[in-house]
């Protein structure tokens, strides 16, 4: 069973066929092994065996297993209709990502009339440390997790891509300070993107709404414009998704006492 999902998992955008052999490269099997895999997965819809090349794509067992997701995660269903007012009124391109292991996942995507040609289409994984959307989820986790994907490395993608332990430790300070995450071009060149984190009624960040386009649209003035929307929209999916912000503690004092700002 085990062997048969990441069979599955081999097939990406960016590879949707693949052959016995590069399959069992990727899984370290043997061919034999992955040719009774592949077959099962074949007669039960997962994949479709192309007679001619013999090479395999995802069947239409997955996209009918998709669409039920899809249809009962509750983030989506909450804000579709709200990415589709961004969409509108900026017309720029904006996604829904939620945590997953230590990637963050495209689970929504509304394009606008002139997209970024770029791969952020839906169920792609990217990493946490170099998008805007990784970023701000990560920003709010735990230090252990933090910790964890420095260990992992911080491969670098671009030559702004972050890959200093303690520049990253910095920036997540800076996130949670803002609210809201950036990235310039720290995963393309030439892409930038802002994002806003959304939370459930544990009050976690569990997931991001992020507004992607160039760099000559994206600019500094844009992305901080943008994030005002941004920050508002994910607190209403928030909101939808059962979080409640905490009202800030006022100190009451006597007259005789100067009356300051609560902190």
């Amino acid at each position: 069973m085990r062997h048969a999902l990441h069979a599955l998992r081999c097939f990406s955008q960016d590879e949707p066929e693949l052959g016995i052999t590069e399959i069992s490269r990727k899984l370290g099997l043997s061919k034999s092994s992955v040719h009774r895999i592949m077959a099962t997965l074949a007669e039960e819809g997962f994949v479709h065996r192309d007679e001619e090349t013999h090479r395999y794509r995802l069947g239409l067992s997955v996209l009918s297993l998709g669409g039920i997701i899809m249809s009962n995660l509750e983030i989506c269903r909450e804000g579709q209709h709200l990415l589709e007012e961004f969409v509108h009124r900026f017309d720029e391109t904006v996604h829904l990502a939620v945590l997953e292991d230590f990637c963050t996942v495209y689970v929504s995507k509304l394009e606008c009339k002139h997209p970024v040609q770029i791969a952020t289409h839906v169920g792609r994984r990217n990493p946490l440390y170099c998008t805007s959307s990784g970023k701000v989820i990560l920003a709010y986790q735990d230090e252990s997790m933090v910790e964890e994907v420095i260990r992992r490395g911080l491969q670098p993608f671009t030559p702004n891509t972050i890959t200093d332990p303690n520049r990253l430790r910095t920036v997540l300070a800076q996130i949670r300070e803002a609210g809201y995450a950036t990235s310039v071009g720290e995963l393309r060149p030439g892409v930038n993107s802002v994002t806003a984190p959304v939370r459930d009624y544990t009050r976690r960040v569990i997931g991001a709404v992020t507004a992607v386009g160039p760099a000559a649209r994206f600019t500094d003035e844009k992305m901080k414009s943008l994030a005002k929307t941004l920050i508002s929209i994910s607190k209403e999916i928030s909101n939808r998704l059962g979080y409640y912000e905490r009202p800030r503690s006022r100190t009451i004092f006597h007259a005789s006492h100067s009356i300051g700002r609560p902190t």
